[in-house]
Order: structure tokens, then sequence, then C-alpha cells
């Protein structure tokens, strides 16, 4: 019932700052600066209740991460528990399919990243974002510390620049009158906003996939998971005020860039750099979260056998799975390949995150159910009877989502399944890769 044996190679270097620092980082980076402008012109001010809507399947999806993190944390969480817990294919389908996912989210992060940057510098497109990926890489690269610590940093920057325009907004700007009628599109509208929302939660788990890296994890991970996620939480619902309290539903519906318009009412000519520079540290602190995570399900796949074992190689100096960060940078390259069109990428990127939170929903519910010995030796858990409906009630939110966005573009639902396609390919080709 402990942590792998390769797992106590990695540094023990993220502390309940740095898990915080990793899951709200991880949450808060584009679609703040996207999603409430097409979810304000479906429900108007009643967006403000959608989002709180929307973070419901991730506060039951939140409390299955607590428990198996506070039971078993281990590096690669995503592929290790459901290996572990349901069987050793759909660990391996689930993490082969978030290859795809997070190719998608790095290329999403740092397009992003690079046309927010634009609006002060012109840059190339394409080679900036190479850039920005190798900086990622660097920021991993030489110890799980520095990493944190650059999330940390990244974080503060970013959580204070939203305080200058929450709190100047909403001293000097707000007009409470423009968020009349609440419901201008009736109850109907407040539901249909709600998908466009749920994005702003995803990653908020981010710190369970370098669990065997997190100091006294057993106790910090499921704190550090609910602070993340009701500080997300507040933070959201505190810039959406502003935002809609400012421009108006109608406004803000029709805006390409919502916080900055915003903004430009109460600050002046100092919005742009400003807004530009919470944009880039928040999606920069996003990719350096995803760096982290994404590196450790390979290295966990490494580990178990099924890629090739260099995956989980750990650096003898650094103390960082090195080679899968190699990986994750070449995979990072690949994406730049990828059609730059959002809605595309988005799809591609929550599909596959909608299955893995449904699996570790199920590993809870497995854990509960069969094994007594991890439940009993979780540090957070619920009563037995209440823990098993909150992890089947997760897994089936985040399985009816992953068919929300099948009408607004069925082609990463195709690349998705010719992927796993390959991935059957792969696994009946190569066997497992563990020596017997």
């Amino acid at each position: 019932m402990t942590e792998p044996a390769g797992d106590r190679a990695l540094a023990k270097g993220i502390d309940l700052g740095g898990v915080v620092a990793m899951g709200l980082g991880t949450a808060v980076g584009v679609s703040i600066f996207s999603a409430i402008a097409p979810a304000a012109a479906i429900a108007g001010p009643a967006m403000l209740f959608s989002a709180l809507i929307a973070a419901l399947p991730m506060y039951l999806i939140a409390v299955s991460y607590a428990f198996l993190g506070s039971a078993l944390p281990v590096s690669g969480a995503s592929f290790a528990w459901p290996a572990r817990f349901l069987s050793p294919g759909w660990g391996f389908y689930i993490a082969w399919a978030r290859i795809i996912a997070n190719m998608g989210a790095m290329v999403v992060l740092a397009l992003v990243l690079v046309r927010y940057a634009s609006m002060i510098v012109p840059l190339p497109v394409k080679p900036t974002m190479f850039a920005v990926l190798l900086l990622a890489l660097l920021a991993n690269l030489f110890g799980v510390h520095i990493a944190a610590r650059v999330q940390k940093v990244l974080l503060v920057a970013m959580l204070l620049l939203f305080a200058v325009f929450v709190f100047w907004g909403g001293a000097t700007a707000v007009d409470v009158s423009r968020l009349q009628p609440l419901f201008p599109n009736g109850l109907h509208g407040m539901i249909a906003a709600t998908p466009l929302l749920m994005g702003l939660f995803f990653g908020i788990e981010a710190a369970t996939e370098a669990g065997a890296e997190v100091a006294d994890s057993r106790r910090t991970i499921p704190l550090g998971i609910a602070l993340s996620i009701g500080s997300a939480t507040l933070l959201y619902l505190a810039v959406g005020f502003v935002a809609l309290g400012v421009l108006g539903s109608e406004a803000l519906g029709a805006s390409d860039a919502p916080i900055l318009d915003a903004a430009k009412h109460f600050m002046g000519p100092i919005a742009t750099p400003l807004v530009v520079l919470a944009a880039v540290l928040s999606i920069g602190k996003s990719l350096n979260a995803m760096f982290a995570m994404f590196s450790r399900s390979l290295y966990a796949m490494g580990t178990a056998g099924v890629f090739p074992a260099m995956f989980a190689r750990v650096h003898p100096r650094w103390q960082t799975p090195h080679i899968a960060l190699l990986a994750v940078f070449a995979i990072g390259c690949a994406g730049l390949f990828l059609p730059m069109e959002l809605t595309f990428l988005f799809l591609a990127v929550n599909i596959p995150n909608l299955l893995k939170y449904a699996s570790i929903c199920l590993s809870a519910a497995r854990v509960t159910e069969r094994h007594p010995d991890l439940y009993e030796s979780a540090a957070f858990k619920l009563a037995r009877p209440r823990m098993r409906v909150i992890a089947y009630a997760g897994s089936a939110c985040a399985l009816a989502l992953i068919f929300v966005g099948l009408e607004a573009d069925w082609r990463p639902y195709a690349l998705l399944a010719s992927w796993m396609v390959v991935g059957m390919i792969f696994r009946a080709a190569t066997g497992n890769f563990r020596k017997s």
C-alpha cells in the first residue's frame, strides 16, 4: 500500500503552497479570458449561476481525487489508479488518449499566450510558441522544487493583477443595474451556458499527478485540492461580477477580449499592458503545470512497463523524470502542426480529460467497495455509502459531458477515435516492455 519503488527516487519538493499553485494555476488559464463572453451572450447576468452549476461536477470529481490522493499518492495518478483498480488496459487507454489531450492543451496555452503577448509586441506565432514550450521544459527539468517555485511566483503575480481588476473595477465602475434582468433568457439560458464554463475548473487536481513528490502527501493533497477549487470558484465569480457590472451582459457577450474590454473602462491606457501581463502569467503557469502533470503520466507508464523503461529514468542530480519531460517537449512541438483552431483544440483536450475524470471516480468507487485497507488508510474520506454515491455521480457527470461538443465539431472525436485505434495496435504489437 506504499508508493512504487521507482517513485522513491523522486524528490519531495512540493508543499501545500505548491499543491495549490499547481491546481489553481492549471485551472485558471485560457478559459477565464475567453469563456465568459459566450456564456454572457447566452445567459446574461445569470452566467454567474451558470459558473456555480459548472463547478458542481468538478466538486464531485475533486472528492474522488482527494480521497485517492490521501490513500495512495503516486506519480502519474491518472494512469496508475485506473490501471490498478480498474484494469491495466483501462489505465493504458486513458493515458494513451491523454497524449492527444495534453498535446492539444500545450498548443492552446502557447497559442493564446502568444496572441496576448502580440498585443504589446508583434511576435511570429509558431517560433514564439516553440520558445514558450522550451521555457516550460527548462522550468521543470532541473528539479521539481524549481517548477513549484516558478508556479508560486506566477500564481501570486496573477492573483495580484486580478485583485487590482476586481477591487478597482468594483469600487469605481460597477453598476449593479447592468445585472438586470438577471435571467434575460430564463432558466434555459442559464443551463445552456453551463457547458461553456466547465473548462474553468479542469486541472484543479493537477498536483495528484506528482503525488510521490508532495511532502506529507496524504494530508497535503486533499487540503490543497479543497483550497484550489474553492479559490478558483471565488475568483471566477468576482471577475465575472465586475465584468458584467462594467460592460453589461450584451456588450460582454459581444466582446472578443472580455476582461480587457472591461478593464479599459476604468483603467484607461494601462489596461492593455496589465491585462496582457495577467494573461501571460495565467497561461504561463498553466503550461508550467502541464509539463509537470504530463511528464509524470509518461513516467508512470514507463515504470509500469507499458512504455519503454527509459521513460521511468530519474536524473541522478535533478531527481526529475528527464526523459519523460523531453518527450513532453517533443510532443508539444509536434502539436505545432495541428490546426490552430481553438474550438477544435479545446474539444481535443476536454474529451480525454473527461474520460480521465470518469475513470478516477470509478477507481474511487472500486477502492471504497473492494479495498477496505486502503479506504481505512485514507486521511480524507466520507462514509462508505456517501463516498460511493459521490464517486459514481462524478463518473456519470464526466461521461455525460463528453458528448456536449459533438455538434460543435466532429473532427476531434474522429481524431481521438483514430488515435485509440493506433493505441490498440501499439499495445498488441509491443505487449509489455517490462521484462519477465
